[in-house]
């Protein structure tokens, strides 16, 4: 279960908080770190607070979007404590770990956001669902490295358990082919004169919302994507 999860940094700020990150990962047994757009890395500071994680570091791959950190993922999680206007699935750290073991044979990121104000809204529509881990209400912030431990000792308990298997037909869809299929709605319905583009409003955030919900695997993409190419042919041609 472990090899199939990825921790995504983004914008990091503090070198020394990646190494944190590295440390707590190396503890429960994660080793696929991706850092997008990390101010200082490599830097001294991260291998010195890594300790013992040290070849976590080594592996890291950096990238400049979260579109590569993410793209070949079949489940995207955002950790995130933010309101938002409209909501979005939320589960406790347990219940994320319970999900991603049910989730057999699943690439599945976590996405963890910048020191001082986290992920952005495009960041976080990103996701499938978001995880908040609960704290103090007065003060529920914690730092990176803490989150990245709370996540993963989530995780590695569920790991050293025995996970029920998830029966399914067909692949689950990457973020790719989920984010092509979203393209391709927008356009016919842009074309089809139900989407005003100069005034969208929350039309397209709240079926984003609604396919997230679903998990579609690759053949309901495609079929989705064929209904689509009929009502638009042209449309489809170009997607």
């Amino acid at each position: 279960m472990l090899d199939r999860m990825r921790i995504v940094l983004v914008e990091t700020s503090h070198p020394g908080n990646i190494g944190a990150a590295a440390r707590a990962m190396k503890t429960m047994s994660l080793t696929d770190l991706v850092l997008v757009r990390p101010k200082r890395f490599p830097d001294p500071q991260s291998f010195w607070r890594a300790a013992g994680g040290t070849d976590v570091l080594e592996g890291a791959r950096v990238v400049e979007t979260l579109e590569e950190a993410i793209n070949d993922c079949h489940w995207v999680v955002a950790t995130s404590a933010r309101l938002r206007r409209i909501p979005w699935p939320v589960l406790t750290p347990q219940a994320f770990a319970d999900a991603a073991r049910a989730r057999e044979g699943q690439k599945i990121a976590v996405l963890f956001g910048r020191e001082d104000k986290g992920l952005n809204n495009d960041e976080l529509q990103a996701c499938h669902c978001h995880v908040e881990i609960p704290g103090n209400p007065e003060y529920p912030v914690l730092n990176l490295a803490m989150a990245v431990q709370v996540v993963a000792y989530e995780l590695y308990q569920r790991h050293i358990g025995e996970p029920p298997p998830l029966v399914w037909d067909r692949p689950p869809a990457t973020t790719t082919e989920f984010e092509g299929f979203l393209g391709h709605l927008e356009s016919v319905l842009v074309n089809s004169a139900f989407l005003n583009p100069g005034s969208p409003g929350q039309t397209m955030t709240r079926l984003r919302r609604l396919f997230t919900r679903v998990d579609l695997d690759i053949t309901e993409v495609a079929m989705l994507r064929g209904v689509l190419t009929q009502l638009d042919p042209g449309e489809g041609d170009r997607n």
